[in-house]
């Protein structure tokens, strides 16, 4: 009976405290709007909004599902360390791999070389081109690795079944992959579209002008240029609003996949050959290049500088460390309870909670808590504490989605059985939730810590002279052209956030196979 209050009553504490931290901080900026009508630079900054979430989201998720599938039915020397890969540029700061994209495909990179040796006209990385560009060089891996799940999802049995029975590749993938797919997609392409939405530093950057400015960089500028909280708030709740109807959009189209429960083998499996083993391969090749490039263009930016790192750099990347290692094991708890009472009970209002933070962003969220705390206590005195609380906030929705399907999986293989055996309380989350679940946790886990390390919105606003994290230390060197250094620093962030990743994924691995 305890275990049964527990169950009911945890998520929605959960829900209800995610809910009010969003919406609490959106109305903290809303009580000093003074006007509740956009002007006519907002409703464009909303257009160009949707207009890019879209594009980015179309096109990422319209490359993942071949090379997902490329990659799930293909094996080669290094497949894992590639999967694995797949995972740093959007585990990159976004600055840092901005950086490296416009020395790629900016006018003086590579590619613009190439197309003016065969004389054909530069392409411009800035304006709506390079923002999409720059979403799904970030998204295209996510999407990938979210499908791949799905894929791994599907019990090797019935494939074996297929094979046997002399299903060709057509209709295999219209009888198993086409329904996963149809489960799967619609809610990776919102999470996709919610991610662009808040493309902040993109923007900033590669925008190119007031044709090519985003929602969250029109709350920027209200917020620092003009100190306008209530325009700022007024274009914080049309996002918010513009994400909930996207959330619930999404959870009526998406469908639980009915396969089946398996015997949980990870076998080879046959692949077709010819023409699609040559297409297979090059699609992989491509997009190796694509995401392989601009981080090899950040390496040689930084590696020169790495002899002599200024003092400071290793004070900021431990309070990095610790704010990620955090963030990491309170949005994992946060998703697990959430994920699991989801697929016990389909509630629409749970899965808004859950998915609610992909509206907001860590500057709403910031300036928002920095006006709660301020007459209280200093700011400065909680800089880490609420750095590591938006963080977590922020990622929820990363690991929820990624929990969401093989949580409902495994209530309906599973959930008569363990009930039927006793096996209740923790004796249930270690034997049966934690293995089944162990893919996607580690996964999630490594990418939330990765996320952490790397962001810079809230504790720009709260952190003192001396309480700097590693990505705001690093925006200290570049505001001091101290460019060299500063790229050094950078290669530093990049490393720690995939180590970080890489072992949490290599742990979640280890115990799904074991």
């Amino acid at each position: 009976m305890a275990d049964r209050a527990l169950q009911v009553m945890l998520p929605k504490a959960l829900g209800l405290g995610i809910a009010a931290l969003i919406l609490g901080s959106a109305a903290m900026l809303g009580l000093r709007a003074e006007s509740w009508a956009l002007r006519p630079a907002d409703w464009a900054a909303v257009r160009f909004t949707l207009l890019q979430a879209a594009l980015s989201a179309v096109l990422s998720l319209g490359l993942a599902v071949p090379l997902a599938r490329a990659l799930f039915r293909r094996r080669f020397v290094g497949r894992g360390a590639l999967i694995r890969l797949l995972a740093a540029p959007f585990v990159l700061p976004v600055v840092v791999a901005v950086l490296g994209i416009v020395t790629i495909f900016g006018r003086a990179g590579p590619i613009n070389a190439v197309l003016e040796t065969f004389h054909l006209p530069a392409v411009s990385i800035f304006g709506l081109q390079g923002v999409v560009l720059a979403n799904v060089f970030f998204n295209l891996p996510l999407a990938t690795r979210m499908l791949l799940h799905g894929w791994q999802a599907i019990p090797v049995e019935r494939f074996r079944l297929a094979a046997s029975l002399g299903m060709p590749p057509s209709a295999q993938l219209r009888h198993l992959e086409l329904p996963m797919l149809r489960a799967q997609a619609p809610a990776i392409a919102l999470v996709i579209f919610l991610i662009c939405l808040a493309s902040f530093a993109i923007a900033l950057t590669l925008g190119g002008g007031p044709r090519a400015s985003t929602i969250e960089l029109a709350i920027y500028q209200a917020l620092r240029f003009e100190f306008d909280l209530g325009r700022a708030a007024l274009l914080a709740l049309v996002q918010l609003l513009i994400c909930a109807v996207g959330t619930l959009l999404a959870s009526r189209l998406t469908l639980p996949p009915s396969f089946g429960a398996g015997l949980g083998r990870s076998l080879d499996l046959p692949a077709p050959h010819g023409w699609r083993r040559r297409g297979d391969a090059l699609l992989i090749l491509m997009v190796v290049l694509f995401l392989a490039l601009p981080l090899l263009a950040v390496a040689a930016k930084g590696l020169p500088g790495l002899l002599a790192l200024p003092l400071g750099v290793w004070p900021a990347a431990l309070r990095s460390v610790s704010v990620a290692l955090a963030s990491a094991l309170l949005v994992v708890l946060a998703a697990l309870v959430l994920a699991l009472a989801q697929a016990r009970r389909a509630s629409g209002w749970l899965e808004l909670a859950a998915m609610l933070p992909l509206a907001a962003s860590s500057l709403v969220l910031g300036t928002g808590l920095f006006l709660m705390l301020r007459p209280f206590v200093a700011p400065q005195a909680l800089a880490l504490p609420v750095t590591m609380l938006v963080n977590a906030t922020l990622t929820l929705p990363y690991l929820y989605r990624l929990l969401l399907p093989e949580a409902r999986a495994l209530h309906s293989d599973y959930d008569r059985l363990a009930s039927s055996l006793g096996l209740r309380g923790m004796a249930r989350l270690r034997y049966l939730t934690l293995p089944r679940l162990a893919r996607p946790l580690g996964y999630g886990a490594g990418l939330a810590a990765a996320l952490s390390m790397g962001d810079l919105g809230v504790i720009a606003l709260f952190a003192g002279n001396s309480g700097a994290t590693l990505p705001l230390f690093v925006q200290q060197l570049m505001g001091a052209y101290r460019m060299d250094q500063a790229a050094a620093a950078a290669l530093v962030l990049v490393g720690i956030s995939y180590a970080l990743f890489w072992v949490f994924d290599r742990i979640g691995h280890h115990y799904a196979d074991t």
